[in-house]
């Protein structure tokens, strides 16, 4: 997915930008990059994160950085921040979202005469695709306008200029953008984890389609929110990091609900419940409290080596270092019927594998209780889904193995009431060896939350737009 940053200060910002930025390090695993504005320039520096931290990897270079102004970006594929010299100035871009209409929108700037020197893979780099269009724009506002009217996907970005930072949220505000306070210093983030630690207080919201500019007269808009939104609700689920709120809503209380929800919908007898670490935790302890039943941790994760801000991209390994990562506690899963919430179940592999370990160490029963519904589409909006097939979706899989044949549209496997959806789910069970397996409702879910539905985008679960 991917996370932003951005830092403008009466002081030099360096130290914030370096730590606000790494709290999203939770969003992305192949790049990071920082850029800041001073007197003799902008200064950048993009590295490789998928074999080490962000933190180690930059703990250097900012000692060479200085500036009042700033931003900071976590990716998952793609060099981040660029920087661009148009005729609006030169300026730093780093962006967030997914361009689903990329090629077409590369072939006709190409035809009026643009060209694109950051190439990754074969591909246009997207932020350099969303800088082209900026550059179109007779101001700043106008060319960011015309990235959220033509994009097929989304987009939020942060733009340094020599003046100040542009922060704009993505038209249908599916991905958050969050502006904090302390004396001397605003910021913009993604995550609000980053601003306890440095002392940062939320003061906006931005909403969809928002765009301030942040400079030494403070905050200004410069587009005013649109009327629509749908942010993604796998942020609850899922990618929110727990101290983060999107909307005013914590993740962490968010996931509670969602456990105490499956536990109200529930009846099975089991002697313990534990959450499949770290983002199935929140659910765990959600549904033990409600169910009155111990909570424990059949299996704890080690991550000094290997956490999820570097995972390898190899699938072999990375299958390898998720077994290596949890380590199961005998006493913890011998003789007993074990109940585990996951956030959810996007193939299944791993997990078949996770629950096949927790048999052989004794377990009884092993029952499942994801705090979503079926994954049935991949993402279209942001970079979710980006390393798989959707037909390798467990809700995929689980059709085509009863019908014998790939679906376009399983809308009729999401009723929850239907025979299709428990056939679906239960094909599921049966291939990962769990005793029991019963999803969340999706108006659970939404009521979780506590945002009205058709501000959540469920796209992956309904495939409602």
């Amino acid at each position: 997915m991917g996370g932003l940053f951005g830092v403008f200060s009466n002081n030099n910002c360096i130290e914030d930008l370096f730590y606000g930025t790494d709290y999203h390090s939770h969003l992305g695993t192949v790049r990071g990059g920082l850029a800041v504005k001073n007197a003799d320039g902008f200064q950048r520096y993009i590295k490789n994160i998928s074999t080490s931290q962000f933190r180690s990897k930059f703990e250097k270079d900012i000692k060479k950085m200085h500036g009042n102004k700033g931003i900071g970006v976590i990716s998952d594929f793609d060099d981040q921040p660029l920087i661009i010299n148009s005729h609006l100035g030169v300026f730093a871009i780093c962006t967030v979202g997914k361009i689903n209409n990329l090629k077409i929108l590369a072939e006709n700037a190409l035809q009026n005469g643009s060209h694109f020197s950051e190439m990754h893979g074969g591909e246009i780099n997207p932020t350099e695709m969303v800088a082209t269009i900026i550059s179109q724009g007779a101001t700043f506002e106008e060319g960011i306008q015309k990235v959220q009217d033509i994009i097929d996907g989304s987009c939020t970005m942060l733009i340094l200029t020599n003046e100040g930072i542009y922060a704009a949220r993505d038209k249908l505000g599916r991905t958050p953008l969050i502006i904090g306070e302390k004396p001397g210093s605003y910021a913009v983030t993604m995550e609000t984890c980053a601003f306890p630690n440095l002392k940062y207080k939320i003061t906006k919201y931005l909403g969809p389609g928002e765009v301030i500019f942040i400079s030494k007269n403070g905050i200004e808009q410069k587009i005013a929110p649109g009327n629509r939104m749908q942010i993604c609700g796998f942020l609850w689920v899922y990618y929110g990091y727990p101290a983060s709120n999107y909307e005013n809503i914590n993740v962490e209380i968010v996931r509670y609900k969602c456990g105490s929800s499956l536990a109200k919908n529930d009846d099975v007898r089991i002697d313990l419940v534990a959450g499949i670490p770290d983002s199935g935790t929140g659910h765990g302890l959600g549904y033990a409290s409600e169910a009155k039943i111990p909570f424990s941790r059949p299996f704890v994760k080690y991550t000094p080596t290997w956490p999820r801000s570097f995972m390898p991209q190899d699938q072999v390994i990375r299958d390898e270092v998720a077994k290596m990562k949890l380590i199961p506690i005998k006493e913890l899963i011998d003789d007993k019927r074990l109940l585990f919430c996951e956030d959810s179940i996007v193939r299944g592999t791993q997990l078949r594998k996770t629950i096949q370990r927790l048999y052989d160490f004794g377990a009884k029963e092993v029952h499942m209780r994801p705090a979503c519904p079926p994954l049935v589409n991949n993402c279209k909006f942001l970079n979710f889904s980006r390393s798989h097939s959707e037909l390798d979706l467990a809700g995929r899989w689980a059709i085509k193995e009863l019908i014998g044949k790939n679906i376009e549209d399983p809308a009729e496997y999401t009723d929850t009431e239907s025979d299709k959806y428990k056939s679906m789910v239960d094909v599921i069970r049966k291939k990962l060896g769990l005793t029991s397996l019963k999803y969340q409702k999706l108006a659970d879910l939404i009521k979780a939350i506590g945002l009205p539905k058709e501000k959540i985008c469920t796209y992956c679960w309904d495939g409602v737009e």
